[in-house]
Parts: structure tokens; sequence; C-alpha cells
């Protein structure tokens, strides 16, 4: 399964959506320039292989700006997790390895 890439055009449409569908969405912050952001999604696409019930949507923060300031990202890559619904379980900046995101989703 690939990311679903959203701006903030359909950013409220797509996380309502997912919410209804999974019980785990990741949003992962990031840019196309930044290495860290590159080696980030290697290990989510591990995560996304492994669980079904996992969707990730990827956040291109120079095309969507406000959606960067409303979740207070100010490095990337920065990734926030949701388990049933909206209760965020994690927020960071930074690269995770897929096990450790495993041990936060679990």
């Amino acid at each position: 399964m690939a990311f679903i890439e959203v701006d903030e055009s359909d950013f409220q449409q797509v996380i309502t959506e997912e919410f209804e569908k999974n019980n785990i969405v990741i949003l992962k912050f990031g840019s196309e320039f930044c290495d860290a952001c590159h080696a980030l999604e290697s290990e989510l696409e591990d995560i996304e292989e492994e669980n079904e019930n996992v969707t990730v949507l990827s956040i291109e923060c120079s095309d969507s700006p406000d959606l960067a300031e409303r979740y207070d990202v100010f490095q990337v890559p920065t990734m926030v997790i949701y388990k049933n619904g909206e209760n965020m379980i994690y927020r960071g900046e930074g690269v995770l390895l897929s096990q450790d995101i495993e041990e936060i989703i679990s």
C-alpha cells in the first residue's frame, strides 16, 4: 500500500475517512529534499506492509504550510500517530526505526 499524499485542500476529508477505516493513522510531515524524511519513509513502508490497519498520510510541508503550523512542525521529518480515532499517541521529530514505531502502535 502506498502513502496517501494530502495537502491543505483535502486533509480534513481524508483524515476523517481514514479515522473511520483504520485503527492507526500516521501523519508524516516532510520535504522532498530531506534525506532523513526519505529514511523515515522507508521505515513507515515496512510498518504499513506489516499492519493492514495502518494508514500513512504524507504531507509536504512546503505545499501545506498551514497544516505544518497547525501541527507545530518546526523540523522535518515530524511524525504524528493517532490510534482509535483522534487519540494522539505520539508526536516527534526525526527518524524512528520500524521496530520503535511498532512498539508505539501496539
